[in-house]
């Protein structure tokens, strides 16, 4: 068995389409997973599994998921003993330390090339950091703006399947899964 850990991108839409982390547990349990638990309410789910390519099991909890939730979410599933490494790849750890909601990664289904980094430069906002860490994009957001143009940047279209989360979230998982 191997530890590992799904991401879902966007699951808190509105009170009406919540996804209950009780229900999600089920479902992956229903899957055969097991130790299963989550992180917040926000579609991070550690789980156990036989050791299988992580594309696998991406295909298996998004075909699961409409069944249970009524619609379809991207999952991104990453290796739990990986996931320390990559957190301690974070590039901005001054901004982590001092406004740890502002910073962020965005999690990529595939590697995101290192040209892509130049494209998004333009959207970024004077105060506003971004780098790319082995495919994924660690961004630094503006406590002035409320609306980074960053933000659409990194979306699905210009850049393929993701889902962010901030650096708190990041690090708790990384507690987690060392424990």
């Amino acid at each position: 068995m191997r530890t590992y850990i799904a991401l879902l991108y966007s699951i808190v839409l509105t009170p009406q389409r919540r996804v209950v982390m009780a229900d999600l547990k089920a479902m992956a349990e229903g899957l055969g997973f097991s130790n299963t638990r989550t992180l917040a309410a926000s579609g991070n789910l550690v789980f156990d599994a036989p050791e299988v390519p992580i594309g696998e099991l991406e295909s298996r909890l998004e075909a699961a998921f409409p069944s249970a939730f009524g619609r379809h979410v991207d999952i991104i599933v990453r290796d739990a003993a990986a996931w320390p490494a990559f957190a301690a790849s974070n590039p901005f750890p001054k901004e982590s330390a001092e406004t740890a909601d502002q910073v962020a990664v965005r999690v990529m289904r595939q590697p995101v090339p290192e040209a892509a980094l130049e494209t998004l430069k333009p959207y970024a906002a004077p105060d506003e950091k971004i780098a790319l860490v082995n495919g994924d994009i660690w961004i630094v957001f503006s406590r002035e703006r409320p609306n980074s143009r960053l933000l659409t940047a990194v979306g699905h279209k210009r850049l393929g399947i993701g889902t962010s989360r901030n650096w708190n979230t990041v690090r708790k998982l990384a507690e987690m899964v060392r424990a």
